[in-house]
């Protein structure tokens, strides 16, 4: 059906004004007086929606009647008209419902709560919320890929099912293909049967095969969905999210830090300057102020702040009368509240926490002359905390064989990314950014399950 879309409309107004173009979409609203009917139609290629006027004396009841519906589709032809409130409006010529709307469809109202919008994710992304929400997302993951292309990386795509667990921790999803039911002797047996002949899994991060690529590509980034089996119920975890990876030799603890934050500062701003109304909409409805803080970390630099140093400041916060549910001492995981207290009220932006305790951190890191550090940092940010977990990669075959051992971790399935340390290993480092999170500290959204068209969750999906 060869129409025009809303969002050209426009962009370019004065092309159109006087034009009978024609138009889709679904109707926003609807609303009736004595002699004219006003529609407000979006068809989702702008967060803006095209009002047609509709001249009852004109046109018959019928073929409007069920174009007052909220929800209905429709396609219209009429001639385009300047407005002082709404820029352009279209004085209906023609217009033909493509599907009705009953009038139990579920976003009759302006407003609605976002638990309600939850248990309709396949009707939600037609709320100005979502369309917002999705607008952005969209552009975010435009602008990644820009900035990893304009910089000479190259974009490769691992594998999503794997038979190695890159934390460690063990919270990966089962592959199989055996029935519920099947039996077996032993664990060998269960899995020498099943379609890989080995344990399988679904990934938990593309690092291990981005560190492996990086060795002869120099740098590349994936991006890709991950999957953590992690029985967390909180606003800031799911089971399915989106995962930016990228991998640079020949490159320093120092040198990716740097890297991490021109990255930030990139894709935040390439957001703003192409989702001007969405993110006016954010500062308006959903996180006031939204742009000014985003400007401010544009303008700033970011705090590098050592672990050690950051567990002074929380515990002379907590000596001060600072209530954290969870104590501080040197060894501890920081904890969202201790990450908030920093970003949020002692430095006021963006903090890179650096060399944090090896045995909090993964069997990969860098360890420091120290013996007690790992060359690690983690981004937190104002209102979120974590959006970036980074390191510099330990390069060396016998440091990290015996970071794995002291793990006890199979050093039989780890054999291929070994063997990156025996044959011409090189200093190398990456990060792994959380696409929704970061999505979240843009937007100003307070919930993960509202930035995933269908998020996974414990017990739901």
């Amino acid at each position: 059906m060869k129409h025009t879309d809303i969002k050209r409309l426009f962009a370019e107004p004065e092309s159109f004004v006087g034009t009978s173009p024609v138009i889709c979409g679904w109707v926003r609203t609807a609303r009736d007086s004595k002699n004219v009917s006003f529609l407000e139609v979006n068809d989702g290629s702008c967060f803006r929606s095209l009002q047609l006027v509709i001249d009852k004396e004109k046109m018959d009841e019928s073929v409007y009647r069920d174009a007052m519906a909220v929800g209905a589709s429709l396609t219209a032809t009429g001639t385009i008209v300047a407005s002082d409130r709404n820029g352009i409006e279209m004085n209906v010529e023609t217009l033909t419902v493509l599907g009705k709307c009953p009038s139990d469809y579920p976003l009759q109202k302006k407003r609605h709560t976002l638990e309600y919008l939850r248990t309709i994710p396949h009707l939600r992304v037609r709320a100005r919320y979502f369309e917002a929400v999705f607008a952005v997302r969209d552009q975010l993951a435009q602008s990644i890929h820009q900035y990893f292309h304009k910089n000479g990386y190259r974009y490769v795509h691992p594998p999503i099912i794997t038979g190695s667990d890159c934390e460690g921790a063990g919270e990966m999803f089962r592959v199989t293909t055996l029935p519920w039911n099947a039996t077996a002797e032993s664990e060998a047996e269960y899995y020498a049967n099943d379609f890989f002949g080995r344990k399988a899994g679904l990934t938990v991060s593309a690092q291990l095969e981005g560190e492996m690529a990086a060795m002869g590509l120099g740098r590349i980034y994936t991006f890709g969905p991950t999957f953590r089996a992690e029985n967390s119920n909180t606003t800031r975890h799911v089971a399915e999210f989106w995962h930016v990876e990228p991998e640079v030799c020949f490159c320093d603890i120092h040198d990716i830090i740097e890297i991490a934050e021109d990255f930030i500062k990139y894709i935040v701003k390439d957001v703003m300057d192409n989702c001007p109304e969405e993110m006016e909409f954010f500062n308006q409805w959903v996180e006031k102020g939204v742009i000014d803080k985003l400007n401010k970390m544009l303008s700033n630099d970011f705090v590098k702040l050592d672990y050690t140093d950051a567990i002074e400041i929380l515990k002379k916060a907590a000596e001060a009368g600072k209530d954290f549910k969870y104590p501080v001492e040197w060894g501890c995981d920081l904890q969202t509240e201790h990450e908030k207290y920093l970003t949020d009220e002692h430095f006021g932006r963006p903090v890179f926490v650096v060399n944090y305790p090896a045995a909090i951190k993964s069997f990969y890191m860098k360890q420091n002359p120290d013996g007690k550090t790992v060359a690690a940092t983690d981004l937190l940010v104002p209102g979120i905390g974590e959006i970036i977990g980074c390191s510099e990669r330990e390069a060396d075959y016998d440091k990290l064989v015996a970071a794995m051992t002291a793990r006890n971790m199979p050093l039989e399935n780890y054999e291929a990314y070994l063997d990156t340390r025996k044959y011409g290993s090189v200093p190398h480092s990456g990060f792994g950014l959380g696409f929704e999170r970061v999505l979240m500290y843009i937007t100003g959204v307070q919930n993960i399950r509202d930035v995933l068209m269908y998020p996974r969750t414990v017990g739901s999906m």
